[in-house]
């Protein structure tokens, strides 16, 4: 076993997903304390699109098929456990996808590698890998000393940050040798069913004004509209809202939403359940407003205030146009 760190790259109509570029991030910094290299292990059948994406990796492993255009986890599972009996790393990063939790299970019985799910954390103290996972939906966390030789590990997309630094130069890559008998896949991919697109990509908006049950009725969302355009953001929401059909199923954040990281998240009457801090509390700076000074919400927050959001948003807002803040943002 090698102190190795691989990350299995997840990617759809040929870019990686933003899931597998954070684990990157996470797996350089590993692999620089524990003094082995960043592996990303990449299988697909045309890596033109992808190969630049995985630059802060030392070496990409890459097994080029017809098969693994789309994923399936017959295919993949097969030529992913090959290759960890061929070389086993300290670590195997994945995200905690349907594509990370299809592959988790089934290589760790293939293998006998543990596996761990849901986390959120990993740490290196006094050669001791630490991880800090979620349990019962995010409602506690568990910390957990990785003591197996290899263990493989599911990332709650969000935890980390991407590479911060684009290197100059281009990680080696090799050809990953399969199985003259790997098994042929008894799953054939069709088609990608997605969901009609929103007018507003939420995860990439830097500043959300997000709504819950506070707002009381869709009458006042226009308020919350105004305030998002005062500030140059987007409106979001929590689940509630969305299954009143006041907002479209693309403006929901938390565990069955959106994971988002903008720069400001404004929480409006949103009492902060763990399903919805999930998906947000990885801001930069959160702003709760609650009329329950014990909401959950305030515990993630950096500022709150305790009073009626349908009153304060159209101060927020009148403030907001007067210091031209959607300039500034």
């Amino acid at each position: 076993m090698s102190n190795d760190v691989w990350v299995v790259a997840e990617h759809a109509r040929g870019q990686l997903s933003e899931s597998t570029l954070e684990t990157v991030g996470k797996g350089r910094e590993l692999a620089h304390a524990t003094g082995g290299k960043l592996v990303a292990l990449l299988l697909t059948d045309d890596e033109r699109n992808q190969i630049n994406s995985l630059a802060a990796a030392d070496l990409i492993l890459l097994a080029r098929r017809p098969e693994f255009r789309e994923f399936t986890p017959e295919a993949y599972g097969g030529a992913i456990e090959a290759a960890l009996k061929e070389a086993p790393p300290r670590l195997v990063l994945m995200g905690s996808t349907s594509v990370g939790l299809d592959l988790l299970s089934v290589l760790s019985a293939r293998t006998g590698f543990a596996c761990l799910d849901s986390c959120t954390r990993l740490d290196l103290r006094a050669s001791q890998l630490l991880a800090t996972c979620q349990i019962y939906g995010g409602k506690l966390f568990v910390e957990v000393a990785l003591s197996s030789a290899t263990t493989l590990v599911a990332v709650v997309p969000g935890s980390f940050a991407k590479p911060a630094d684009q290197p100059s130069g281009r990680p080696e890559v090799r050809e990953l040798t399969l199985p003259a008998d790997l098994p042929v896949s008894r799953i054939t991919f069709h088609r990608l069913i997605e969901p009609p697109s929103g007018d507003v990509d939420i995860t990439k908006v830097p500043i959300l004004v997000a709504v819950g049950r506070g707002i009381q009725n869709a009458d006042n969302l226009p308020l919350a509209g105004e305030l998002a355009e005062a500030l140059g953001g987007a409106v979001c929401a929590s689940r509630p809202v969305i299954d009143q059909g006041w907002l479209p199923l693309t403006r929901q954040v938390g565990k069955s939403g959106m994971t988002v990281k903008p720069k400001l998240y404004l929480a409006l009457g949103i009492s902060g359940a763990p399903e919805h801090l999930e998906g947000m509390k990885q801001s930069e700076l959160i702003v709760a407003v609650n009329t329950d000074p014990k909401a959950p919400i305030f515990g993630a927050a950096h500022y709150g205030a305790v009073t009626d959001v349908v009153e304060l948003i159209p101060m927020l807002t009148e403030e907001a146009r007067k210091q031209g803040l959607k300039k500034a943002s």
